[in-house]
């Protein structure tokens, strides 16, 4: 496997790393910060990977598939979390789509929270 090569599995998995961090810490910045992060990784190990011919690579490649796909559920986890309680303060979404305009479409619906 070349250095380049390596680095950038490298760079993938401490990435991958970062982004779980900053789901269960609730971190966004850091999120959106680990998931760009990911995303030039991957690109980089994909030009290496066009270069030639990358032995042992698939083990590695498994283990960070791993990663990320655990990194994919825990998101799952928060999103089902987060539309539960918005449920519960009186906002639902119709769908998890978005429509010809690119937006979501939301109903409000207001709801009571206290005795007046």
């Amino acid at each position: 496997m070349s250095d380049l090569l390596e680095i950038a599995l490298d760079e993938l998995d401490s990435s991958l790393a970062e982004e779980r961090r900053a789901i269960l810490e609730h971190d966004v910045e850091a999120l959106i910060d680990s998931t760009r992060r990911k995303l030039d990784s991957l690109r980089k190990i994909e030009r290496s990977v066009q270069a030639g011919a990358a032995p042992g690579l698939h083990a590695r490649l498994l283990e960070l598939s791993q990663g990320n796909q655990a990194n994919g559920a825990l998101l799952a986890r928060r999103r089902r979390e987060v539309n539960w309680t918005l449920r519960h303060l009186g906002r639902s979404e119709v769908s998890g789509a978005y429509d010809v305009k690119g937006q979501t479409s939301v109903i409000a619906s207001p709801r009571a929270l206290g005795v007046g």
